[in-house]
């Protein structure tokens, strides 16, 4: 049984609770569920947070955005082509500091969807991210990140917009850049996609979000030529929070409630902020060129290897 149906057992049982008149009976069936609750959604496997991660209830961006950050305004437009709706830029305030906040939207339903391209941006909105960041450079202010997305948009027009390399040139300026920037993985990070907002000082993870080179539905068709083993491949791509704070790919886990963070938004969105706060304000010791040298360093630092070279004799020497 996957988190889902767990998920969908629980709703069962408060709807039936939600229909009794006993309330010595609720309360003890209130006390049964939180137990079953418990036993049966922690401990979760990585199929389970994959699940999690894309779930339609699962809190976007702009949810994060409306109880985090004060006085937001959105701004539009790279200046180049025309505005990405898959990607929300502008500023606002967090404990009174004024900040640029970046943030990959998914709809909520199908028509949101369909506004926000399910989350895949395209070139311009990569631009736009990054005309923010030179401008969030120049006002010398933090950049905040939100990232929630399967991946970039691979559409014909947007390869021809030159995509790829709208992509890079963000990792390239967004490691150079001489004002704090925290990420925050909510829901999918895929890809390169996700990685031209992640460029960070400080990478954050919702617990049950997932983070990875692209999804377990593509990996399963790459290696076995089966989408059907998605979940036998989210457990070997060591894809959640737990495997990335393991391997130093991501810095810190942002706690959800049980059974994930739609079952109590405010609650997660309290957590995040709280992060946020923390991070940002260990960042704000640093001097701007600290700010660029450290975050070259912890991307330089990612993972290990091992260097070889040969010789006339004795072939491959370490």
């Amino acid at each position: 049984m996957n988190i889902l149906e767990k998920e969908r057992k629980v709703l069962e049982l408060e709807k039936k609770i939600d229909e009794l008149d006993n309330e010595v009976l609720i309360n003890s069936l209130k006390e049964e569920m939180e137990k079953y609750k418990q036993n049966t959604m922690t401990n979760l496997n990585a199929w389970d947070r994959v699940l999690l991660a894309r779930h339609q209830k699962r809190p976007t961006s702009s949810d994060f955005i409306n109880y985090i950050f004060d006085d937001f305004i959105e701004f539009h437009g790279d200046r180049l082509y025309g505005d990405d709706a898959s990607i929300i830029g502008g500023i606002g305030t967090i404990n009174s500091q004024v900040v640029t906040v970046i943030a990959q939207q998914k709809g909520k339903n199908l028509d949101e969807n369909l506004e926000r391209n399910f989350a895949m941006p395209h070139p311009e909105g990569y631009r736009k991210s990054l005309r923010l960041m030179k401008q969030a450079e120049k006002f010398n202010r933090p950049i905040i990140t939100f990232i929630d997305t399967p991946g970039a948009y691979p559409g014909l027009g947007a390869e021809e917009r030159g995509q790829g390399e709208a992509i890079a040139r963000n990792l390239l300026e967004m490691s150079g850049l001489t004002v704090p920037i925290i990420a925050v993985i909510i829901g999918e990070g895929g890809s390169g996609g996700a990685l031209a907002l992640g460029v960070a000082n400080k990478v954050c993870m919702l617990e049950n979000a997932i983070y990875s080179i692209l999804s377990p539905e593509g990996y399963a068709t790459i290696l076995w030529k089966d989408a059907t083993l998605a979940s036998k491949a989210a457990e070997v791509m060591k894809l959640t929070s737990y495997d990335l704070e393991e391997y130093g790919i991501i810095d810190k886990i942002i706690k959800e409630p049980i059974g994930g963070a739609h079952f109590n938004n405010v609650a997660t969105f309290k957590n995040t902020k709280k992060v946020i706060l923390e991070e940002l304000y260990e960042l704000n010791k640093l001097t701007n060129i600290e700010l660029r040298d450290t975050r070259i360093k912890k991307y330089r630092d990612i993972g290990f290897f091992q260097r070889f070279n040969y010789d006339n004799l004795g072939g491959l020497k370490r």
